[in-house]
């Protein structure tokens, strides 16, 4: 059977499972929700992703939500097949270094990127006026958090050491929307994590995914 992703094209966070999906070279059926007529929001929906949010996968009848999760999922079931993107559970010191990796991800990029984002770019769809004041502390807090970004990749061409993972994945979608929150400049005055993001970002994986929206 056919993937299924539940999903939209303008999510951030189904672009992250699109771009999994490009590197492992999987086939998957694209099942659309349309966010701005609250389809993500219906109660049939809602039976299979009890947060109204986008995505969830459906694998022969299995059901995965949560970005993350789903291509954690699809990076173990898929192991051998494309990008190896999830050290093997072998190598125990990789292993330990990409989940570190991914904490950081989660707790020092995407909890001021997502919200700056949200706070500039998302609201205005919702009729909200956003609160300057709140994303100038985003930002201030997001560059902090850069900084230490570049000493690691001074270091290292990844964020979870030598090799491309699911934890630059994870970082991209957000990422790449900064520009539009007023925050365009935090990547590129930054040379190792500038260099690290032209890496990442110039994969065909995100090349595809980006052609698609």
């Amino acid at each position: 059977m056919v993937l299924k992703l539940y999903g939209s094209p303008v999510s951030s966070c189904s672009k992250r499972v699109f771009t999994v999906m490009k590197e492992k070279g999987l086939d998957y059926e694209l099942v659309p929700i349309d966010l701005m007529k609250g389809e993500h929001k219906a109660p049939e929906y809602m039976e299979k992703q009890p947060f109204g949010q986008v995505p969830y996968l459906d694998d022969d009848g299995f059901i995965i939500y949560e970005s993350r999760a789903i291509c954690r999922y699809l990076s173990l079931k898929y192991a051998d097949q494309g990008e190896p993107l999830i050290p093997p559970q072998s190598d125990l010191k990789a292993l330990a270094l990409f989940e570190q990796a991914a904490s950081v991800e989660l707790c020092n990029f995407e909890a001021y990127a997502a919200k700056l984002v949200a706070e500039i770019v998302f609201k205005p769809y919702y009729g909200l006026t956003p609160n300057q004041e709140t994303a100038a502390t985003l930002k201030s807090e997001l560059s902090k958090r850069l900084d230490v970004y570049e000493k690691i990749l001074s270091k290292q061409p990844y964020i979870a050491g030598d090799k491309f993972t699911l934890v630059d994945i994870f970082h991209i979608p957000y990422g790449e929307m900064l520009g539009q929150a007023g925050a365009g400049e935090l990547i590129p005055e930054r040379p190792n994590v500038k260099a690290w993001w032209d890496r990442i970002t110039g994969r065909d994986s995100w090349k595809s995914v980006v052609a698609k929206t």
